[in-house]
């Protein structure tokens, strides 16, 4: 299976790349070698790593990359590698539009996340600033005045050497210090509530050669075990659920979710037969054959299984809303075009499974679960050709999700989807084991909202951002990271503590298997009906 993967560096030999690095940088650039240079002439932005905005290379003069959505909060893309200590980058940088006052155009250095960087900005309001970002956290390292001017084109510059920070404006130095938060990491292009174009982007080495990411998995265990949850894995039950349907995770805590096993099985192969059926009360086992077309959310009773017979059972354009009821499973099933949600859960539903399903190509989120839901396991799904995966926690304001939101996501495919794999508030302990994150455009776990999240034994292959503490205006939450694989992907962000102990039993494969067990079992069509 062809994967992205990051664009190699280019070779500090090509004459072109050295020829136009020397003119860019001034001489001195002519006895350093050229780590990375684009100039987007070739059309595309390949090796770009996006999180957030709207991106793409345009004409603007020459071929430029552009970002053109006013409002987006933060929108950032990333190159190069996680190991870069000491170097030089340099862009040209036009702002198109301000959106407000104390808004900014910017280039970053040795980021290590999202969050976390060295940023120099051009204000909308006549001023420079070279800053050292920590997620919320900005320190100001130096600040200049500067006229900033729309649809003028201004050449940035950031010189990392140990511990000293610099910044220049076409060639002239604006701020300089010292500062030892970041060590090593990545380039970026910033906007923040603006619009602008970047071209003409240069790295060169300043003599420390690049450290790039390792491309197996250390083999030694941390040293210091975290103390919760239990570092012992149970030898029972088993992981990948057998075809009889018994889940693992949160929905077997507390009476377990059985669907609608006991009830009589039907059979339907309309969206209005299925609408009718799902919404009668008492148990009941609901089988979909073929493509059943459905609009809008549509209301899911208690004690309901879903399940598609066979491998090509799907539901194109509508949702399933599991509000206010309980004990309900979704298996076996293809969702596609969906307007809304695919699967949403709210209400304080509670002991929900859902397994073996395939979403791609929807609105927005493929499973969303908020409003003091409980007691959920999602396992072995796949996503793709799709943005928003899986929220969990409704809003920042809706502070009675404490003590709910409880759910086991493992063994899932995020097969190039963009983010919330899952986006986290509140929830404590939320389980997040053995799942394949690949290519994940903007981030693979956000953990926010004194959340707290254990991260273990996943696979993250070519995701810049594995893990967020914090994320967006969310404040953070806890993430414990453990017996994970980084295949050229970023590192990633953890707290170390602050989650609740795991309370069922659970078999831990080993991660370095995850892309081999998860790419042949997850996804629909996969277990028998």
């Amino acid at each position: 299976m062809s994967r992205p993967r990051w664009r190699a560096l280019l070779a500090a030999t090509a004459a072109g790349a050295v020829a136009v690095a020397a003119v860019l940088l001034g001489s001195t650039a002519a006895y350093a070698d050229t780590l990375l240079a684009d100039d987007f002439e070739d059309g595309d932005a390949s090796g770009w790593s996006k999180s957030g905005g709207d991106w793409s290379v345009v004409s603007d003069g020459s071929l430029a990359f552009q970002q053109s959505k006013l409002d987006s909060e933060l929108a950032r893309q990333f190159n190069g590698s996680t190991g870069w200590a000491d170097y030089t980058v340099q862009a040209r940088v036009k702002p198109l539009a301000f959106d407000g006052s104390d808004r900014f155009v910017a280039i970053a250095a040795r980021s290590t996340s999202a969050t976390k960087m060295y940023r120099l900005a051009l204000f909308g309001t006549d001023r420079v600033e070279l800053q050292a970002v920590n997620g919320s956290a900005i320190d100001v390292i130096g600040a200049q005045a500067l006229p900033v001017t729309t649809d003028t084109w201004y050449t940035l510059r950031i010189a990392l050497a140990g511990s000293t920070v610099s910044g220049f404006v076409d060639g002239a130095p604006v701020a300089s210090g010292t500062d030892s938060t970041w060590s090593q990491g990545r380039i970026g292009l910033v906007t923040f509530h603006a619009t602008a174009s970047f071209d003409d982007v240069v790295v060169t080495d300043d003599g420390t050669p690049p450290t790039d990411p390792p491309t197996d998995p250390p083999t030694d265990p941390p040293t210091d075990p975290p103390t919760d949850p239990p570092t012992d894995p149970p030898t029972d039950p088993p992981t990948d659920p057998p075809a009889d349907g018994e889940p693992v995770g949160w929905a077997t805590v507390e009476g377990g979710t059985t669907g609608g096993a006991g009830g009589p099985t039907v059979t339907v192969t309309s969206g209005a037969q299925l609408v009718s059926e799902m919404q009668t009360a008492g148990r009941r086992i609901i089988q979909v054959q073929g493509t059943v077309s459905l609009s809008g959310m549509n209301d899911v009773a208690s004690d309901k299984t879903i399940v598609g017979l066979g491998g090509s059972a799907t539901i194109n354009g509508g949702g399933l809303d599991i509000d206010e009821v309980s004990n309900v499973i979704i298996r076996n099933l293809t969702f596609r075009d969906w307007g809304d949600d695919a699967i949403n859960l709210q209400e304080r539903a509670h002991h929900v499974w859902v397994d073996h399903n395939t979403f791609t190509s929807g609105n927005d989120g493929a499973v969303d679960i908020k409003r003091e839901s409980d007691f959920v396991t999602v396992s072995w799904n796949r996503v793709f050709d799709h943005e928003k995966s899986m929220l969990l926690g409704h809003s920042d304001g809706h502070t009675a999700d404490i003590g709910h939101l409880r759910v086991t996501y493992h063994h899932n495919w995020f097969d190039g989807s963009g983010s919330r794999h899952p986006r986290v508030r509140f929830g404590n302990p939320v389980h997040v084991f053995n799942n394949y994150y690949v290519a994940n455009a903007e981030y693979g776990v956000a953990s926010t909202m004194d959340a707290g999240v254990l991260v273990e034994g996943n696979y993250f292959e070519d995701v810049a951002n594995p893990t967020h503490v914090g994320f967006a205006a969310s404040d953070p939450g806890d993430l414990v990271e453990r017996d994970n694989i980084f295949d050229n992907s970023g590192p990633p962000e953890s707290t170390g503590g602050g989650v609740d102990p795991i309370p069922y039993a659970y078999q831990l494969d080993d991660p370095a298997d995850i892309p081999a067990i998860v790419a042949a079992g997850a996804g629909a069509g996969r277990v028998s009906s």
